[in-house]
């Protein structure tokens, strides 16, 4: 009975951080079909139920309890090898990590744009940082859509997000209390690399987010700007990020914006066909497409 205690209070303890943003960060960013490994998870969940039922039910049977510890052991046994044969082997950690700052308009932005890009850099070690400009009240239900925005940032292994609730679509009413809002972020962390929007986009507040950052971090050695659905055909990306291993926590990342799910360049045929085009542009499987403004030489390792 004891060791069945023990087993109860794992799979529970388990089961709780599996739900939570990021224990599913963990079940996408580690394990090859983290959705069915949650799904082992539930059952082994449930078996562990039942048996500690019949234990409750049939209190004096002896057999009654060895079949329900026998249930539950065989159950988290066949849960490890599971876990075991799907891990996927993590990127060597860089000797040199680098902070990162990334500046999006909404809370959707960094993932569609550069989701697979940040999963990357955060399992290399480097420290990424996130602001968002607005709560998307515009474009969604604002009461959900600042939440989404940290479970897509656990996702992807932000170490911290902050979100504004400056006005959606007129940002550019706020470029003072924007750039007030950077240079204190960059005062605070002293990123090696900031990312932001594109000049070349047609969304208003996007473009106001892009010089509300240049401005801020007129004396950053390294800017890129990333690329959103909205941009325009001179979007001219001369650095391509290899995200062949980070596209289906890309996608996962965004589909933690369910306020926003059925729009059309959220689909995951739509994130790898761009994928697709920007890593045939840069020679690879996979990519990212960013415009240089300035890449100091040490970060220009980064492909």
């Amino acid at each position: 009975m004891a060791l069945y205690g023990l087993l109860t209070v794992a799979a529970l303890a388990l089961m709780g951080y599996a739900v939570t943003p990021r224990g599913r960060s963990v079940f996408f960013r580690r394990f090859a079909g983290g959705t069915q490994l949650q799904m082992a998870y539930l059952v082994v969940f449930f078996v562990v139920v039942i048996a500690l039922v019949a234990l409750i039910v049939i209190r004096h049977a002896t057999l009654a309890e060895e079949v329900a510890v026998f249930a539950a052991l065989a159950a988290c046994f066949a849960l490890i090898v599971a876990l075991l044969r799907n891990r996927i082997a993590s990127p060597p950690k860089t000797a040199t990590p680098y902070t990162v700052l990334t500046v999006g308009a909404h809370p959707d932005d960094l993932e569609i744009a550069c989701g697979g890009t940040l999963a990357r850099l955060a399992d290399e070690g480097h420290k990424i940082h996130a602001i968002v400009m607005s709560d998307g009240r515009a474009g969604g239900d604002n009461s959900v859509r600042p939440t989404e925005a940290r479970n897509g940032a656990a996702t992807m292994g932000l170490e911290k997000i902050e979100i504004h609730s400056l006005t959606d679509t007129r940002l550019e009413d706020h470029n003072m209390e924007m750039v007030d809002i950077i240079e204190a972020k960059i005062n605070e962390l002293k990123p090696d690399l900031i990312l932001t929007h594109s000049s070349h986009d047609q969304h208003q507040d996007h473009k106001a987010v892009h010089f509300a950052v240049l401005r801020a971090a007129r004396k950053q050695p390294s800017i890129l700007c990333f690329e959103s659905p909205s941009v325009t055909s001179e979007f001219n990306p001369q650095l391509f990020i290899d995200i062949t291993n980070y596209i289906d926590i890309k996608i996962h990342a965004v589909q933690d914006h369910r306020d926003q799910a059925g729009k059309r360049y959220l689909r995951w045929d739509r994130l790898k066909g761009m994928a697709n085009f920007r890593g045939a542009q840069g020679k690879l499987e996979l990519a990212e497409g960013f415009e240089i403004v300035r890449l100091k030489d040490s970060i220009a390792g980064l492909k």
